[in-house]
Formats: structure tokens, sequence, C-alpha cells
């Protein structure tokens, strides 16, 4: 680990799925206009840490490292992320003003049944008043409108949304054929499972990556829905891919417990996809939810060095 440290204007359309009943996409994900990023880049400054360029006040960080030695992930809460907060070259701001996320193979991980090492960021909607639980119905976390009154009540937010502009600039290239090139970066993370994770996969001998989710179904087992390519470790080179260093916008949404995820490249026709969530266990009572954004690396093998990056242009959540 401490060697990585020290070295390191189109019209609409859309392409729909439903894993249950149709549903109406939301105007939030209709209004999106094909081949125009979100988020406005004019003002971002490479002189800046990244809590000047971006509204860091509803997140805190994870990393990979374990400076004190605890055995378990450090985590950088709001406050201190919001106060200009910089680890080169686990996370800073590039040259262009981007927010940069890396994160080795092989580095401290959250939990004992957490396989794989993170730089990402957690969303704490208490903005750093520590009065509040990070875990648990409180203000700090969302839940679903199928929740109880009373669940609803007691949360920070019903439902909402994520969005994101980024770039992968790099992906893993070691280790294990069925884990490499693969990254999460994008979340809702649940009590214990997660409703989505938002993955970018790039094989080695291809030029082009693939963008593709995961829905767990609480207590059970994943669905997979594609958005461009697959997740196969055998997938030859996706022909609409998104290659590495290519700027990509994505925008997850809950919506009376649908979710909706909707992919944005320049110049290309919006890709939207939406999977009903009412049966899968999310409006039970003790259910909340966090949006999660970084680089959450799904390669635990491989060289020592060997990492994942990816550079934010935009970031909010929405509730």
């Amino acid at each position: 680990m401490l060697g990585f440290i020290r070295g390191l204007a189109f019209g609409a359309s859309f392409a729909s799925f439903t894993l249950f009943a149709q549903v109406n996409i939301p105007q939030s994900h209709l209004q999106l206009a094909s081949g125009v990023l979100l988020g406005d880049f004019s003002k971002l400054d490479p002189t800046k840490p990244p809590s000047d360029n971006f509204d860091l006040r509803d997140w805190y960080l994870t990393l990979p490292t374990d400076l004190n030695k605890d055995k378990k992930a450090d985590t950088v809460l709001e406050s201190a992320l919001s106060d200009g907060f910089v680890l080169a070259p686990l996370f800073y701001t590039a040259q262009d003003g981007a927010m940069v996320f890396a994160c080795p193979n092989q580095g401290a991980k959250t939990s004992k049944n957490t396989k794989y090492a993170r730089t990402e960021l957690r969303e704490m909607l208490r903005q750093g008043n520590t009065r509040i639980k990070t875990k648990g119905i409180t203000k700090n976390n969302w839940v679903f409108s199928s929740a109880h009154g009373s669940v609803k009540r007691e949360a920070g937010a019903i439902e909402g949304s994520l969005e994101a502009t980024l770039a992968v600039n790099r992906v893993s290239t070691t280790g294990d054929i069925k884990k490499v090139g693969r990254v999460i970066i994008g979340q809702i993370h649940a009590t214990d499972d997660e409703p989505i994770r938002l993955y970018y996969r790039k094989l080695p001998n291809n030029e082009r990556g693939s963008v593709y989710f995961a829905h767990e179904i609480n207590g059970g087992d994943d669905i997979w829905v594609n958005l461009i390519g697959s997740r196969s470790h055998t997938l030859d080179d996706p022909e609409d891919g998104i290659k590495l260093n290519e700027k990509f916008s994505y925008k997850i949404t809950v919506e009376n417990s649908v979710l909706f995820v909707t992919l944005i490249r320049e110049g290309k026709p919006v890709i939207t996809k939406h999977l009903d969530m009412n049966d899968s266990g999310y409006n039970k009572n003790n259910q909340y939810m966090y949006f999660k954004a970084g680089v959450y690396n799904q390669n635990n093998t491989g060289n020592s060095k060997d990492f994942v990056q990816a550079s934010f242009y935009h970031l909010a959540n929405l509730h």
C-alpha cells in the first residue's frame, strides 16, 4: 500500500427495461438531453482541493489505507473532507480540476466481510452533525416511499437521485481474469444489501468497456442488467463501449420504489433502464439507504501496484 501511495444538442431517445410492471420514466430522466453530459465543468479549478470544487458536506470518504493500524479502512468524516482534505495519489484534484479517486487491488477493507478495497464517498445527510447516528433509520439516511409512515418520518429523506459525470482513467490489468478490469462507480447501499451497484468494466485486450448494474434482492440474489456490453470476462470489444478517459454521465433515481438508471455519452442517444423494486424487500421497517460514489475496486488479486482510477467532473445527490 505505501509503495502504491508513494508511486503513484440532440433529442432524447430511450431504451427501457423493466423486471416487473411497466412504469413511467420520471421527468427528471425524460428531460435529460441526449449527448449532453451532466454538470458544469467550466468552474473546476485545478489549484484547489476537491472540496472547493465540489460540495462534499453530504459525504464522508473511505480510503484503502489503515494508517492507525486498527485493521479497518480509514475514513475521513464530513467536516474534515469539506475542509480541503487531499491524499494523493488516492484522492486529489487533477490538472483539469476533476476529483480523482484511485484504489489499489490490495488495500484495507471496511469490514471482515468485505472482499475489496475502495476509495469511495458515502452519503451523509447529517452534514457533520455527529449527534445523529450514521447507521439506522435516522436523519442521516433515506428510505423508500413504500416504507411505513413512522419510518419515513424518522428518515432524512424519502427516495432521491444520484448523478455524476466521470471518466474511468484506469482499470486493473493483472490477476484473476474473472475479476480483472472491473470497478463499481456508483451505488445505493441499504442496511445490509445493495439495491444497485453500477459497474464499468474493460478487459485487457479490449479497447472499450461495458457498463452494467446489479440489483441485489434484500437477503437474496443479484439481478444483472446490461446498459452497454456485458459483465462477461470473455466479452469481445463492445462495439458501442466506453473507452478509458472518455467522459460519460449517469443518473440513478429511486421513485415510488422503482429504480431508474440513465447513461449519457456525448453525441449518442440516452440509455434509460428501470426495475421495479416493490418486491425486493427494501420497504421493511429496518431498511435505510445511502448513495455511494467513487471507485470500489472489484479485483483483489494480481500485482500489488495494480489499481483503478476515475476522475469525477460532476457529482450531486438530490432528495
